[in-house]
């Protein structure tokens, strides 16, 4: 069962490289990503839960001392995410504000060694993936556009975009599948669209994950 969702999540993952791909050949000058460009590695993210597993399996088969200095690195990520989160309670009334302010935070991704390569590059998340050329995701009835900031793409020049709300439909639906199969109740599959911090990710037992208890 495990096998064959993670073959479907990888197959996600090659629709991801391969649209940031068509992008990257239509205008090489404007995707600027070499190694040890980190810029995008300081951000607050969260994966779906098809994502948490999965990198929760293979990032505790990798090397002791390895899972170690990462953890180390999870734990200094959670503690500035804990203390931006109390900066932002004064827009306790203002959910939008909050969510705006996280996403300004410059927070170090975990995976991100002392050498700014990311130790995970074979298996990061989906975004990781598009970060870099242009996106869009829709607010409600409205679509935003994103692009990396150190990126040669122009503001108020029209490109193609990766429409990332259909990579993400594919997500909830494959962790919908994942849940399911690993017991959790009906009540509770609406969890397949949640979000979880990857610090927290990295520390959670694998069973947790998958029948849904998180987010209570």
């Amino acid at each position: 069962m495990l096998d064959d969702l993670f073959s479907k999540y990888e197959n996600i993952a090659r629709k991801a490289d391969f649209l940031f791909k068509t992008i990257q050949e239509k205008y090489p000058l404007s995707v600027t990503c070499h190694i040890r460009c980190c810029d995008c590695c300081y951000a607050v993210f969260g994966v779906f839960p098809i994502e948490a597993a999965y990198i929760n399996y293979y990032f505790k088969r990798l090397e002791r001392k390895i899972r170690r200095d990462i953890l180390r690195r999870a734990e200094k990520a959670e503690t500035e995410m804990l203390k931006a989160k109390d900066t932002l309670k004064t827009f306790e009334e203002n959910p939008k504000m909050q969510v705006y302010g996280l996403g300004k935070q410059r927070v170090r991704c975990p995976f991100l060694t002392d050498r700014d390569e990311c130790i995970f590059y074979e298996k990061r998340p989906i975004i990781c993936r598009i970060y870099g050329v242009p996106y869009s995701l829709k607010d409600g009835k409205k679509e935003n556009s994103y692009v990396c900031s150190v990126s040669g793409f122009q503001e108020k020049v029209a490109y193609p975009t990766v429409k990332l709300d259909k990579l993400y439909n594919e997500l909830v639906e494959l962790s919908k599948e994942l849940m399911a199969e690993g017991g959790t109740p009906i009540a509770k599959l609406n969890k397949a669209n949640f979000m979880l911090p990857l610090s927290k990710v990295l520390r959670m037992p694998f069973e947790e994950i998958i029948e849904g208890e998180f987010g209570e």
